[in-house]
């Protein structure tokens, strides 16, 4: 039966007097039993921090901690049944694959008979039976790092931590670990917090994401909700690649037949009740248009296979588009832009909040 996490009020703060630095700022999460949650942000923003917390490497400075609603503050690492997934790896060198994986069940005092018998069901679930006589000298980084899982697994915890578990791999390689992560939680059901900096592979492997910046939760919701619905332009930039375009202006005409004016151009769009506003709009839904009024310079051509984007240099700033891959377009050329009006984020100028009275005109 998989377990649930609940995070309450957690601040960590380093040093003391002037030289203090807060580094959680109450953070709040609630997270299911069987959940994939992903803490994505940049360095520096907590989320090693929260995780470190949740793993019992760190205390809290303030808050409440509950795994399957037992408090664990103050509860040693090994007494809170959870196994941690490392970047690392963190494997024992001198020690064969089987000995690796089944190291944790030695330690619990495991009869070797049952031992045996879930090294090998790990080692089949991971795909890595046929190297469990080697040593990690002897494998490939994405050989290691299936091993590192295989000795998470074999213990069934409560709850699975990964910190940055494949910075360490070459892209195809990280490409296959996240579909074998991904797997691997689907057959296991164990609950997973998984931290990253890399925002494809929040998007691709989390239930729900939890976006952080300077120790503040941003926005914590489904990969589809954030990637749509961003809570400010913080996530906004930062979910999505290309990241998504934004263009401050003001409108001059609100309701469903507004003008939103900005520098160089203007559109004929449902606009909020708010003079100074950016609208932010992903690549997908700016279109290359020969006799559109809004136009610019294009100064970055790049084919991708299935798309090409095309940077356009405009008086509010770039603007990248996603267009066909058979898009004929030369470097130095104008182009004119428009938009579909059917996905537009609409943020406060000032705070960079959301405007939640515009989510009604999306697109579902």
């Amino acid at each position: 039966m998989a377990s649930s996490l609940h995070i309450a009020g957690i601040r960590k703060v380093f040093g003391k007097g002037d030289k203090a630095v807060e580094v959680l700022k109450r953070i709040d999460i609630d997270v299911a039993p069987g959940e994939f949650l992903i803490l994505v942000g940049p360095s520096g923003c907590g989320k090693s921090t929260l995780l470190n917390i949740i793993a019992g490497l760190e205390e809290p400075s303030e808050g409440e901690l509950l795994i399957a609603g037992k408090n664990v503050i103050g509860m040693a690492p090994a007494q809170r049944d959870i196994a941690m997934v490392f970047q690392s790896y963190a494997l024992y060198p001198t020690m064969t694959v089987a000995d690796n994986i089944g190291f944790a069940l030695e330690m619990r005092k495991v009869p070797v008979e049952v031992r045996k018998k879930r090294i090998q069901e790990v080692a089949v679930l991971l795909q890595i039976e046929h190297l469990l006589d080697r040593r990690p000298s002897q494998l490939s980084g994405g050989q290691r790092q299936r091993v590192a899982m295989g000795r998470a697994l074999a213990r069934d915890p409560q709850l699975f931590l990964f910190d940055e578990p494949l910075s360490n791999l070459d892209a195809k390689l990280r490409v296959e670990m996240r579909a074998e992560i991904k797997r691997l939680h689907h057959v296991s059901g164990i609950t997973t917090v998984y931290v990253t900096h890399d925002q494809i592979e929040a998007m691709t492997l989390g239930s729900r994401i939890a976006v952080m910046k300077d120790g503040i939760l941003q926005q914590i919701d489904t990969p589809d909700e954030i990637y749509r619905r961003p809570a400010n332009t913080y996530v906004a930039g930062f979910i999505g690649s290309p990241t998504m375009n934004f263009i401050p202006g003001k409108v001059e005409r609100s309701g469903d037949n507004g003008k939103f004016v900005f520098e160089g151009g203007s559109l004929d769009l449902p606009c909020p009740d708010v003079q100074q506003v950016t609208l932010g709009q992903r690549p997908e839904h700016i279109h290359l248009s020969n006799d559109a009024p809004w136009r610019g310079e294009v100064v970055l051509v790049e084919p991708t296979g299935a798309d090409t984007y095309v940077v356009v240099k405009t008086a509010v700033g770039l603007m990248t588009v996603r267009a066909p891959a058979n898009t004929k377009i030369q470097l130095g050329e104008t182009a004119g832009m428009t938009v579909s009006g059917r996905h537009n984020n609409w943020f406060d100028q000032a705070s960079g909040l959301r405007l939640k009275e515009m989510d009604g005109h999306h697109a579902s």
